[in-house]
């Protein structure tokens, strides 16, 4: 059995998420506005999964299960899911090092804002995107 309140909870989070996103810019903190629309982007396309009554993998980056089940999600999206597969994939790539860094990458001198600015655009569209599909 599922947890279909999951579906609206996810939404939900990441509409409110895009708020943060937006104050995080204001402060010219780059590197976590990258990490931020990563989360605001998985936890929508994981309500994007569960709409569509797919298994939700603990993983941050369902690209894979996007692509592999295209069939199973609702038609309307299907001329958006290689742009939200690419999103899931670019941002998740950035996810530990936006948040952690390395020895060799401090976070908040990596990141700027052209790395903000696209990261955030690219989570509204997903939430934005979902949002007139995944409705109660």
């Amino acid at each position: 059995m599922q947890n279909r309140g999951l579906v609206f909870d996810y939404l939900d989070r990441a509409k409110k998420r895009l708020f943060a996103v937006e104050t995080l810019f204001e402060h010219a903190a780059w590197a976590d506005v990258v990490r931020e629309s990563q989360a605001i982007v998985e936890l929508s396309l994981k309500a994007l999964l569960r709409f569509s009554n797919l298994t939700v993998p603990r993983v941050h980056d369902v690209s894979g299960i996007l692509d592999a089940e295209r069939a199973q999600l609702p038609q309307v999206l299907l001329k958006d899911v290689d742009r939200m597969i690419e999103i899931s994939k670019r941002l998740r790539r950035d996810r530990e090092l936006a948040f952690y860094g390395s020895e060799d990458l401090t976070p908040s001198e990596f990141y700027n804002k052209k790395d903000a600015t696209e990261a955030k655009s690219q989570a509204r569209w997903v939430v934005e995107t979902l949002s007139k599909v995944i409705v109660k």
